[in-house]
């Protein structure tokens, strides 16, 4: 069954690019377009893609304003929305990620990166450019991001998934985790996903939120 791609961008030519790209893939589909936020909610509606790459700055409404209201609807959990920006240090990075996005790409990634995202987007991980990883330990460090204390379940975890949390924090793939803490990827995959349900994460870029609010990644 292919993935069903929704691209939202109020520039046609990157709306254009996107969707050659994604038609040129035997796994995928290109779901619809859209040029502003609002238009992109309605189009999710109606649609329920599987996966939305999601512009920031867009007229009548931005994309994390659409992002937080496609989160908030129940009916499109399944929807996961990779953001897209032209910047690297996009003030919106912290907002995009608390708001629920599963990834965060800047535009200018080598189309496979582009790829990679919606693949990883649609099987429930997320994605995070470098700089993105950067630009969030950055905020962190400097205190231009609060932290919020705590995560109120954070007790729950075992000391393993705890250290895991940590590791997704500092932006490391399940197998990087696995080769640092001397487990098999399969092992890792598992403490991951028993952390996102302990902590009522919809997916792994909610876990990086949490590590850093938490104060696991510093």
């Amino acid at each position: 069954m292919s993935i069903r791609v929704a691209v939202v961008d109020d520039q046609a030519l990157v709306r254009m690019g996107l969707a050659v790209l994604i038609d040129a893939e035997d796994d995928m589909e290109l779901a619809g377009e859209a040029a502003d936020g609002r238009a992109a909610v309605d189009l999710v509606r109606l649609e329920h893609p599987d996966v939305v790459l999601m512009d920031v700055r867009m007229p009548v409404m931005d994309g994390i304003s659409a992002l937080r209201e496609i989160a908030a609807d129940d009916s499109l959990s399944a929807t996961r929305v990779v953001v897209l920006t032209t910047f690297e240090l996009d003030e919106y990075v912290f907002d995009a990620l608390s708001a629920g996005a599963a990834g965060f790409l800047i535009k200018d990634s080598e189309p496979a990166e582009m790829l990679r995202a919606v693949r990883v987007a649609v099987q429930g991980d997320s994605l995070l450019s470098p700089s993105v990883t950067r630009r969030l330990i950055a905020a962190f460090a400097d205190g231009s991001v609060p932290r919020r204390g705590r995560h109120p379940e954070l007790a729950r975890l075992t000391d393993r998934e705890r250290e895991v949390l940590a590791l997704v924090g500092e932006g490391l793939s399940n197998d990087e985790i696995a080769a640092r803490l001397v487990v098999s990827p399969a092992t890792a995959r598992t403490h991951v996903s028993r952390a996102m349900v302990k902590l009522g994460a919809r997916d792994r870029a909610r876990l990086v939120v949490i590590a850093y609010q938490s104060g696991l990644v510093r």
